[in-house]
Parts: structure tokens; C-alpha cells; sequence
């Protein structure tokens, strides 16, 4: 049989032609789909593979077990592997579903982009799952989307196994892994959430923070713990919840999530999070740009005036080391009285603070280009010294109270937020 005209063959606008070599790819899978990938041997490129994933697809299941029977011979690579497997219909969602199962790293994600492409409902679907849960790993994105996809169908099947006492306590576990990577806390029933609340209220005591890095980018508050509580007011948060650190800030840095408004109208809501006392301080972390308006930098100084009204001051730090942004600034009782932009004009605004040392204390100060407010210092420096630096905070931190999740908007309820948090 010749492979290449039946490739020809597919690629035809007659319908007939089509048909017919698709039936003969099918009746002789066994030894075709082994020659279909030798032909792509050395492929660097998804575009080179095309003629033959169509004529995968056609085949259906049997080529499915030949790629994968390939991909554990070694003799196609991981990458060409994911772009086959990423071409079958309807025929071999029970596959995808079993390759979702596999505890092999290396393709259980394969498996749930099949699944969540097909959109597949299966008591297979669901199995694998839980079972990529309760492996308690790190689990890929597409599994997550999964339990999104499919959390209508699935929640009430999941909830039965939470409370089936057939079941393994480790499957029980990740039953409710997926109820709430797809629905989020109110995914669980009252029994699980209060179970989810005393474990929060254990973990808060004995907490050691750990704070995201600024290496790479991020912008953070601080203000004074004896007045910290009035953020919440300032940036019009709603619903604070206790939390530990560790969820705290993977919620605050999490996506954005939709939700029906009054109106009928979906709205964007985000989660911020403010730490417990850290050193006499508390920083707040989260969605500020859902807060602060169109223009970022006019909101950040807005928000800050703001916030400082209610707390005394609030000190906004801002870095993006790819964008080359380097930004804080501090404000009291209503007034930016210091602030620093690498991008401004002018880069230096207010009184130098007492602790700054001046550009014009430095050696080749020139007077007529250099203003003689600027100071020397950015915001990863700066922060430590005007309240809390994130990167110091560990073991010897100075610890109070408890931190808390908050809402960018009201009548939402912290557990419509899909996805886990670690505890």
C-alpha cells in the first residue's frame, strides 16, 4: 500500500477519495501507523507532522495505542508524542482518560488535554481525576481546567465519594482536592468546610511567613499593624477571612475570576491578601489594579493617599526587573510626602527622607542635570529600610495576629474562587 497517495488522498476535496483511504488506513492500522511514524522521524516542526495527523485521526484508536506504544520505545520524542495525541476525536475518550490515570509524569497530562478538549464525562474521566489528586502532587493545569469543565456533572459524584466508606482515605482526599479545584470551598459541603476552617485556625498558630521573591516582579503595600485594619476600608475590600500565609499569597497572586453581577453582568473580582504583623508592619498583597482605576500609576498614588488616611501612612512598592520599573513611594495622612520612579519624570518627588542618601553626596553629582532631592536608593532596598522587607522575612520575623483574605467586590463569598490553596 502506498502511503503517500493515500496522504494525498485525505488532503482531497473529494469526499469519496477521502472516505476510501481512511478505511484503508484503518484496515491495515497495524502496520501503517509504525510506517506513518517513521516517515516523521527527525520532525522539529508541528507543521511537518500535519499530513500524518490527519491520517491518525482517521484511524482512531489504534493509532492512539501506536503512538503511545512509539512513545514508550523511545522512538518518538515527548514533544512529537504530545502533537499526536493531541489529534483523536470522540473514539478514544476512554483512551485519553486511561492515559490521564497513568502515575507516568510524562503523560498523564497528555491525558487531560484530551479530556478537557473533548470535554469528556466519563466515570473514567473522573476517576483518573481523583486519582491525580490523591497522588497529591503537583498537578498540571489542564487537570485543574478539568474539574472546572466538568464541576456540575461531577460535584455530586465527588461528594459521594468524600463520605463512601468503601472508599480509601486517600481517594476520599482527592475527591475533595477536585471538589474544590473545580468549584472552589462551596463546592464542599458543611461538613468539609468546617473541617477546612479548623485546619486554617491550627496552621495559623505556629506559621513561619514566607513571602513571595521580588526578583523577577511584584508590588506590595505596607502598613503600620497598629492600624492595618483600616486597608480594608480604603480599598473598599469586602469579606476578610483568616488565612495563613501560604494560601494567602497563592490566592492573592492567583487569575482573576468572573462572576454574575446584579446585573445579570459578569464582573471581575480579585483576592487580596494582607499578612499578619510582621516586624510592627503588614503588607498587603494582591489585585491592585482592580482597585486603583485605568491609569496604574496615578491609581497606585491614589491609592496610597487613600489608604494612608485611614491607616497614617502606606508605603506602595512597585518592580518589574524585565520592564525596567522601579517604583515606591510613601504617603501620610493623605499626602504622597516621598516617591521614587525609575520611569517618572521627575524621577524624585518630596523631601528626602532621613535614612536616603543623596545622589548629591555621591561622587560625579552634576547639579545642573541632577536634582538635588534624588536619592540613590530603589524600592528593594528602600522597603527594608521604611518598614518590612519581603525577602528577610523567616524565622526571626516578629510575628502577630493572623493574615486575611479579602474580595475585590461584594456578594461574592471567598469559596466561588476555583482551584486548591496550600494550607
Amino acid at each position: 500500500m502506498k502511503i503517500e497517495s493515500l496522504l494525498e488522498d485525505l488532503d482531497s476535496d473529494d469526499a469519496a477519495r477521502v472516505e476510501a483511504a481512511a478505511a484503508r488506513l484503518a484496515e491495515q492500522a497495524d502496520s501503517v501507523v509504525p510506517e506513518l511514524l517513521r516517515s516523521v522521524a527527525g520532525a522539529q516542526r508541528t507543521v511537518d507532522l500535519k499530513p500524518v495527523m490527519r491520517a491518525l485521526r482517521q484511524i482512531g484508536p489504534p493509532a492512539f495505542d501506536g503512538v503511545l506504544a512509539a512513545w514508550q520505545r523511545k522512538e518518538v520524542t515527548a514533544w512529537m508524542a504530545g502533537r499526536l495525541l493531541g489529534v483523536f476525536d470522540e473514539r478514544s475518550a476512554e483512551q485519553y482518560a486511561a492515559l490521564a490515570a497513568d502515575p507516568d509524569d510524562g503523560k498523564w497530562g497528555d491525558g487531560f488535554k484530551g479530556l478537557v478538549r473533548l470535554r469528556v464525562d466519563s466515570e473514567a474521566g473522573l476517576t483518573a481525576l481523583v486519582g491525580c489528586f490523591a497522588r497529591g502532587r503537583l498537578h498540571t493545569y489542564k487537570a485543574s481546567e478539568y474539574a472546572r469543565l466538568l464541576h456540575d456533572s461531577f460535584r455530586p459524584r465527588l461528594r459521594a465519594l468524600r463520605r463512601d466508606p468503601a472508599a480509601s482515605p486517600r481517594i476520599r482526599r482527592g475527591a475533595m482536592a477536585a471538589l474544590v479545584a473545580g468549584g472552589g470551598v462551596d463546592a464542599l459541603d458543611e461538613r468539609d468546610r468546617a473541617a477546612v476552617e479548623r485546619l486554617i485556625r491550627v496552621k495559623i498558630l505556629d506559621e513561619i511567613p514566607e513571602l513571595p521573591s521580588t526578583t523577577l516582579s511584584g508590588w506590595w503595600m505596607a502598613v503600620p499593624g497598629a492600624s492595618y485594619e483600616g486597608v480594608f476600608e480604603a480599598l473598599g475590600v469586602h469579606d476578610p477571612r483568616p488565612l495563613t500565609v501560604a494560601a494567602g499569597i497563592e490566592a492573592a497572586e492567583g487569575r482573576w475570576h468572573q462572576v454574575p453581577g446584579p446585573d445579570g453582568a459578569d464582573r471581575t473580582v480579585g483576592r487580596v491578601f494582607v499578612t499578619p504583623e510582621l516586624n510592627g508592619w503588614r503588607l498587603v498583597f494582591g489585585a491592585f489594579e482592580l482597585l486603583g482605576g485605568e491609569d496604574m500609576w496615578e491609581g497606585m498614588i491614589e491609592t496610597a493617599e487613600r489608604v494612608s488616611v485611614h491607616c497614617g501612612q502606606a508605603q506602595f512598592f512597585f518592580l518589574d526587573d524585565a520592564g525596567g520599573s522601579d517604583m515606591w513611594m510613601v504617603a501620610e495622612n493623605g499626602r504622597v510626602i516621598r516617591r521614587y520612579a525609575a520611569e517618572g519624570y521627575p524621577e524624585w518627588e518630596g523631601d528626602p527622607l532621613p535614612w536616603e542618601t543623596l545622589a548629591a553626596d555621591e561622587p560625579g553629582f552634576n547639579p545642573k542635570y541632577d536634582a538635588p532631592n534624588a536619592g540613590t536608593t530603589g524600592a528593594r532596598s528602600a522597603c527594608g529600610r521604611l518598614s518590612v522587607d519581603p525577602g528577610e522575612v523567616g524565622p526571626d520575623t516578629q510575628v502577630r495576629g493572623h493574615g486575611w483574605l479579602a474580595l475585590t467586590a461584594p456578594d461574592v463569598g471567598q469559596g466561588a474562587f476555583p482551584g486548591t490553596l496550600r494550607i
